[in-house]
């Protein structure tokens, strides 16, 4: 089993920059995908970023160019560094991790934009 770690997340005024991180422990495979989704209040969760182990790299539209998600497969953990930040950004980012055997979610710290 994973068991994910997460950090960061509160309240900051838009045009501010928050970064998460996430640490994946216990039995970890070399190839896995390291994610962050995103819920807005009212609204269906949603794949914001997502990297593999291997360095492949996907944004949500609404966030290119001002997030940017790294990870050190050395330490299994994956970061998103999110610049410019703007209220419709306001959510609970969720953490994932996927592997050929299983999918983990960690408990989503609330991220908070104001005007």
């Amino acid at each position: 089993q994973v068991h994910l770690v997460e950090s960061g997340g509160g309240v900051v005024q838009a045009g501010g920059s928050l970064r998460l991180s996430c640490a994946a422990f216990g039995s970890i495979r070399s190839n896995n995908d390291m994610n962050w989704y995103r819920q807005a209040p009212g609204k269906q969760r949603e794949l914001v970023a997502s990297k593999s182990s291997r360095g492949n790299t996907n944004y949500a539209d609404s966030v290119k160019e001002r997030f940017t998600i790294s990870r050190d497969n050395a330490k299994n953990t994956v970061y998103l560094q999110m610049n410019s930040l703007k209220p419709e950004d306001t959510g609970v980012y969720y953490c994932n991790f996927r592997d050929s055997s299983m999918t983990t979610w960690g408990t989503g710290p609330l991220v908070t934009v104001s005007s």
